[in-house]
Formats: C-alpha cells, structure tokens, sequence
C-alpha cells in the first residue's frame, strides 16, 4: 500500500517544529503541494498549532509517541519521508530512526549529537541500504551551511585550479542567534553520557567517528585561540565544529573521496587582529562552556519572532592549493540560524529529497552529500541562504 502522506512532521507541536509547520503550510500550497501531516504526542495540542499557525483546517494529525512503539510504527507506515524535529535524539530518537529503517521509509533530523550518530551510523547503514530507507541527519543549521560551504569552495576549486585541494578552512565572520535550549539540553547529556562510560571520548575526539573503516590525516585540534596570517585575524574555538568537520569528512567519503583521502578541515572563529581579537578569542572560548550552562534556554523554548528575523550568520570558506593560492566563498543567510533558517532548511531538505533527487540511493546520508548542487538552488531560491564567491 503506498504511503498517505508524502512528509509527516514528527515533533510539530515544539518550538522548532511548529516553524517547520508554519514554513511548509505557507510555502507549499494548491495543486501539486505535497500532502504532509502534523504529528506529535497530543490532537488537541496539535490541533491548537494548526489553527495557530495558519495551516488549513483539513491539516491532517497523527498522534504518535515516543513511548509507544506501535504508534511510531503506525506514523511511520502512512509517510514516505519523516521529519523529526523530536530532541535530544539520544533520548528520544532511536526507536522511530529504526522503525524507519526497518519500513524502508526516509527520515530526516535536525540532530547535532556526535555520540548518537556514531552509534546510529554503526547500527543502521546496512539494514537502511537492504530496506530502502534514505536516512538524513543534521539537516538544520547543524551542519548543512557548512558542509555545503565545503562543497562549494572545492566546487570553485576545481574550477580555478583544476582540481579541489586538500585544505579548506571553515571559519566563522559573524553569527547572531540565541542558542538553542534544545542544542543545550543535548550537550548536557552527552558530557553526562561521557562522564558515565569514558570510552565515549574517543568518539570525540576522533575526526573520523563518522567514516567507518576510514582514518584520514591527521587534522588541526582547534582547541585554542591561533593567529592566521592569511585571514590577518586571531580565531578561536568553535562550538559545533566537533560535529560539523566530522559530517564534512563523512560527506567526503560518501561522495567517494573527491577532496582526496588527505583532505584537511577544521572550523574556526575569527575575531580580529591585535590584543583585542586576542582578548575576543578568549572570551568565545569562556562564552562556549556557559552556553550549556544554567542561563541556557530549556528545550522547547526559543526566541522572538524579532529576534528570530533579526539573527544572520557569515561563514567565511578558504581552499588552499599546495602552493599557497586560494579561493573564497562564503555562504550567508539573513535569519536566526537555529531557529528560522533552520526550519527553512529542513523543509525544504524534504522537498528536494522526494522531488529533486529521487535517484539518491538507500543509506545513511549528509544532505549535501545527498543532494550537493540541487539542495544549493533549494536554499538559494527559497530559504534565504547565499552562496558567494569571493575575490
């Protein structure tokens, strides 16, 4: 029996899931719109976030819960594509990522948990190639603008030199946005999870947790403030470069090693030349550990629709020949990154996946590696995200 809905949104009733809701209720509408579903644990709230929202009436809703094992496995059957927008997937995600796998049926996530997708990676990627199923983590913020920056620079490249390079530096110009009580929640437990079973640094500290069976060169720490005479600037520690340069080399791999199998990236900060771009160095440092801190924002909670049409973010890519050249680009969006551009990322993750890139094989995916230039024009076109070339 072919499935009811094209996309179910499974979490449509938090914060971030109800922006995804929003985004596709008015975004993709009238004759030939997908048919998708709101889903989460309670009709009545769901039905509250329809009408709020502005989603039509006749909104399909479909109760399913994380507890409730037959109830995933119902949700699950009636899509061809789920959405989970339920975190922290350590604890909530398990079960419905393997009733998908075990149906065949894609999914989707937002998860920016290291530890859960080296065990998910590990558990799933020959059952989800013998089912069908096209699994995509990380489809937000977290990592698609840099995993596609990646993607983009080496694009240029090849273009300028003939070949990609084996360097590309990541680096962050600007970034707005109020961090995500969700990204907070998730961090907590997996320092927790650490503290409990230490063989889990490992996962950690390995840039290649995510490419099973490979081990490229070795990459640069990023543990600390460094002066780059090439940008001019000092850089610092980045926060959610433990998950983001091991999606990059994971994408590598899965596209079959087009960077090269000595291909070298690490993300970074930038903040200024002199004493003060030291001192601002040291500050983002202190500023990444009191993120998870107690003054963070509760899962399920967020910011301001201004807050959210306010935030934008700068990302600055640098592909390094073996005789020193280099192309820039840059890829930039004009939203909050965690929230807003996330949702818009996500949906719209969905849409190329079932409508653009039909011929993506079953398997453990990146969505850049998925869907590279086609998940570009998608994000160009109507999520707000830029992609430059610089001079």
């Amino acid at each position: 029996m072919s499935p009811k809905f094209d996309i179910v949104v499974y979490g449509a009733t938090g914060y971030t899931g109800q922006l995804v809701a929003e985004y596709l209720a008015a975004q993709y509408v009238g004759d030939g719109a997908p048919t998708w579903a709101m889903a989460g644990r309670s009709r009545d709230k769901l039905a509250s976030v329809r009408d709020a929202i502005g989603a039509p009436k006749d909104t399909p809703l479909v109760v399913a819960d994380t507890a409730d094992a037959a109830s995933l496995r119902a949700m699950v059957d009636q899509a061809k594509l789920v959405v989970s927008i339920v975190g922290p997937y350590q604890l909530y995600g398990s079960d419905l990522l393997a009733a998908c796998v075990a149906s065949g049926t894609d999914y989707m996530d937002l998860c920016g948990e290291p530890i859960w997708l080296k065990q998910m990676i590990d558990k799933h990627e020959a059952a989800a190639k013998a089912s069908g199923a096209r699994i995509l983590f990380s489809c937000g913020f977290d990592s698609i603008p840099f995993e596609l920056g990646a993607f983009f620079v080496q694009e240029e490249a090849r273009r300028v030199f003939g070949t990609p390079v084996s360097r590309v530096k990541g680096r962050v110009r600007d970034l707005s946005w109020k961090f995500s009580g969700g990204t907070s929640a998730s961090a907590r437990l997996t320092f927790a999870a650490v503290a409990q079973d230490l063989s889990l640094v490992s996962i950690l500290k390995d840039p290649f947790a995510f490419t099973p069976g490979f081990e490229g060169a070795k990459q640069p720490r990023g543990n600390k403030p460094v002066f780059e005479e090439d940008l001019q600037s000092w850089s610092a520690p980045f926060a959610m470069a433990i998950l983001n340069t091991r999606n990059v080399h994971r994408s590598n791999m899965l596209m079959g090693f087009p960077y090269g199998r000595d291909f070298v990236y690490d993300e970074m900060v930038l903040t200024g030349p002199g004493e003060e771009g030291l001192a601002n160095a040291k500050l983002v440092m202190a500023a990444n550990s009191e993120k998870t801190g107690p003054e963070a924002l509760k899962p399920g909670e967020g910011p301001s629709k201004e807050e959210r049409d306010n935030g934008h973010y700068d990302l600055l890519y640098v592909a390094i020949a073996p005789d020193g050249r280099q192309v820039r680009a840059a890829v930039k969006g004009d939203l909050d990154p965690g929230y807003a551009s996330t949702a818009k990322m996500v949906s719209e993750c969905a849409i190329c996946l079932l409508r653009d890139t039909p011929d993506v094989p079953a398997g453990l995916w990146t969505p850049g590696a998925a869907m590279q230039h086609r998940l570009i024009k998608r994000l160009r076109d109507n999520a707000g995200l830029r992609f430059e070339v610089e001079g």
